[in-house]
């Protein structure tokens, strides 16, 4: 952690990769169209191929493959001959921190072997973080949840003749054949393939069949949540409402490549009415339209059939590479859950900067309203989001390193598949940066970690509000970490 100064060293920030037993992940596919908590502006500057050749690149005398594999940190201290220092940063950013097109400028740097701020200014001044608010909610939940956690939709029994379709919080939850299923336009693989409805349908038949049942009224729950179930700026593309029950994320078209797909009104219904269907597929005979539960099932209610999300991590991953609004607000109330708050907007809050305080990590300032970052109310300083990275790759937390491997390859994958290309006049950087993006109205936020010209990785975050073009403020932004992974400072 910055605050201690303690040493870390992890392989894992050069080239980040699944567990142990997990495949490449679904969500690095190079389709990515930009940040999905834009209002109408997208993040990435649209390069496609400009995203480097995954060669030998030269600087002066140095070569280094893109992207960086193997151990990257040094054994040593602050006093090693290879630790970069304020001064260094300083003179190798130069004017990049004032370039007209970044408007205010907040900005954070520090040494990921020691923990050391190394430079910025306005570090401690909270700004909009936008998306960057994910990095917050992957900390909390990945803190508070067992690594094994995945969210559960079950079917239980009711009154003779009566199921319930009861929703866990799982928003990935697919009606989707699995060779249809995509995510950042990639196929799944077995780790990351989201729920079947269809399956959790047959299972819900089987037993039913078993007991000699054949046809049912159906009912749904929704009780988990509570509070309002639209966001703030709920705009029905950006994220869904906020339900326990849905599939493919309360998409119109679930196989909508689009990064702000529209979405249904009523989320929950349209996932009762999607396992209807496939239950009279199965022979099951449902009666009516399905209706939502006055109440939730009584506790102790026979469960018939269930199926499970991916792990917690994994959930994590998707959500930052593909900056997901509607899997964050899932995953914050997740938080909210296992941290005994209430399921709602609020309660989410109260749960992650309650974790975030028990990890150490600086509050000044921190205003939390959701865990997507839609909301332009919320504010955290840059030095905050600095602290968020150096607990997620500290060696005392491997719960936390699907925050790492889940962040986005500058050129490669997510939400910076479009970035660091050659019209920005960062493309060098391409590969060495993982960093999760933020975009609104305005506003442009960059998060993550850097490999510089040494071999040390460096942790930053960079957030400005501009009237700028917002392409011409990323790319302003992308540049700034250019000159620290070109800097042996």
């Amino acid at each position: 952690m910055l605050a201690t100064g303690t040493t870390f060293a992890d392989p894992a920030l050069a080239q980040p990769s699944p567990d142990p037993g997990h495949s490449r992940r679904a969500d690095d596919g190079r389709d990515q169209q930009g940040d999905r908590d834009r209002d109408g502006d997208g993040d990435g500057d649209r390069q496609g191929g400009d995203r480097g050749d995954g060669g030998q690149q030269r600087r002066g005398d140095r070569h280094r493959a893109v992207p960086v594999r193997g151990p990257v940190l040094a054994a040593g201290d602050a006093a090693d001959s290879k630790a970069p220092t304020g001064g260094g940063l300083r003179t190798a950013l130069g004017g990049t921190v004032q370039d007209k097109a970044l408007g205010t400028l907040n900005f954070a740097v520090a040494d990921a072997a020691t923990g050391e701020f190394l430079f910025g200014s306005q570090e401690k001044v909270p700004a909009t973080p936008a998306s960057t608010t994910k990095l917050a909610t992957a900390v909390a939940a990945l803190a508070l949840l067992p690594a094994e956690h995945r969210i559960a939709t079950t079917v239980v029994r009711g009154a003779p003749g009566e199921i319930t379709l009861v929703g866990g919080g799982d928003p990935t939850l697919t009606a989707l054949p699995a060779d249809q299923v995509r995510i950042g336009g990639a196929p799944v693989d077995r780790d990351s393939a989201p729920a079947s409805m269809a399956e959790l349908a047959h299972r819900t038949a089987t037993a039913l069949k078993a007991a000699g049942t054949t046809g049912v009224t159906l009912s749904y729950d929704t009780s988990l949540y509570t509070g309002p179930l639209l966001h703030h700026d709920h705009d029905a593309m950006n994220i869904a409402a906020v339900t326990p029950l849905m599939v493919d994320e309360g998409r119109i078209d679930p196989r909508s490549p689009d990064e702000a797909p529209a979405r249904v009104f009523d989320p929950a219904g349209q996932a009762a009415d999607s396992f209807a269907g496939f239950l009279r597929a199965e022979g099951i005979t449902v009666q009516g339209k399905p209706a939502r539960a006055a109440a939730a099932p009584a506790a102790g209610a026979a469960e018939i059939a269930r199926v499970e999300s991916p792990t917690i991590g994994r959930l994590v991953e998707r959500m930052l590479t593909t900056s997901d609004n509607t899997l964050a607000e899932a995953v914050a109330r997740q938080a909210a859950v296992a941290a005994k708050q209430p399921a709602s907007f609020e309660g989410a809050a109260k749960a992650v900067t309650g974790e975030l305080a028990a990890l150490g990590v600086p509050l000044d300032g921190v205003v939390l309203t959701d865990g997507s970052g839609l909301a332009k109310a919320n504010l955290i300083p840059p030095i905050t989001l600095v602290e968020l990275l150096a607990a997620a790759a500290a060696p005392a937390h491997p719960e936390l390193r699907p925050v790492i491997t889940g962040l986005p390859v500058a050129g490669f994958s997510g939400t910076l598949v479009n970035r660091f290309g050659t019209k920005s006049g960062a493309n060098e950087a391409a590969g060495i940066v993982r960093a999760k993006t933020g975009t609104l109205q305005g506003v442009n936020t960059l998060a993550g970690t850097v490999v510089d010209a040494d071999g040390r990785v460096l942790t930053f975050a960079l957030m400005t509000r501009t009237d700028a073009d917002p392409n011409a403020a990323r790319a302003a932004v992308d540049r700034i970490v250019a000159k620290i992974a070109a800097c042996g400072c």
